[in-house]
């Protein structure tokens, strides 16, 4: 008895262990963020709130609400998908550009390779300053939907976790492909020919029931556009226990493929 009372601590110490080193390395993040904040503030904030008010208030004062799908304003159709828009985006952001760049040789990831730290735990806690970048911003942009009555039902409190489950679906298995990158290069390809095209046809601006049936077959498919109709049926009062799940589902599926591709290709790319 006493010498099993002496090997629990043990083993509870040992299976706590990445825990804590994965928490360094996202203390490494957040302290690099406080000296760079200034900076992503366009990107994750500004750019989508500027969006709100151009296309949302504006546009959508000439926009009928018979035009969009239930009749509601356009501010209110629009708003929720911009939301979830603007979490991929921040998603594939933050987890594109700055791994690629930390993979490098003198990038920050290469340094943390020579500590104890294991590329699983670096893995971990970068994906956990992420989330909460895309958490910071979505909870503001949540509030401003709010104060300008985009919103329908008090379900749109719940759109802010939506919107960073839509940012984790696409930052998992970006993670997963920038460590492998030689150079940033291809990021830029990759956000010209895939985020872009997303963000436009997947039904943050329309609805997709516009589009031709073999690309609304296609937009359906798409992880932006279950973030969208997700967020939105939320902000709504529109949603379904069956069809949130779905949404759900789809996202949570695609964000644990993602974590498990990453898992691999950083300890295969990550070399101390």
């Amino acid at each position: 008895m006493a010498a099993e009372s002496a090997i629990l601590p043990a083993v509870a110490a040992r299976a706590a262990e990445p825990s804590r080193l994965a928490m360094r390395e996202f203390r490494y993040w957040l302290l690099r963020y406080r000296r760079t904040w200034r900076g992503t503030i366009v990107v994750s904030v500004a750019n989508p709130l500027l969006f709100l008010i151009a296309i949302g208030v504006g546009l959508g004062a000439i926009i009928r609400p018979s035009s969009t799908p239930g009749g509601v304003p356009y501010l209110a159709f629009f708003a929720p998908g911009m939301l979830a828009a603007s979490a991929m985006q921040n998603g594939v952001v933050e987890s594109a550009f700055p791994i690629s760049r930390a993979k490098r040789p003198g990038g920050s990831y290469q340094v943390a390779t020579a500590t104890p730290l294991e590329p699983t735990d670096i893995m971990v806690g970068h994906l956990m300053f992420m989330a909460l970048r895309v958490a910071m911003s979505a909870f503001i942009f949540a509030a401003v939907m709010i104060a300008f009555g985009a919103a329908r039902s008090p379900l749109v409190m719940l759109t802010p976790f939506a919107a960073v489950l839509t940012a984790l679906a696409f930052a998992t298995p970006v993670m997963a492909w920038a460590v492998t990158l030689p150079n940033p290069r291809p990021v830029n390809t990759a956000f010209k020919w895939v985020v872009m095209p997303l963000y436009l046809f997947s039904g943050t601006f329309f609805a997709v029931e516009q589009l031709p049936e073999w690309l609304r077959w296609l937009a359906y498919v798409t992880p932006l556009w279950q973030g969208v109709q997700l967020c939105r049926t939320l902000s709504l009062g529109t949603a379904t226990w069956t069809g949130a799940a779905v949404h759900v589902a789809y996202l949570v599926v695609l964000t644990v493929v993602g974590l498990l591709i990453a898992r691999r290709t950083y300890r295969r790319y990550l070399h101390p």
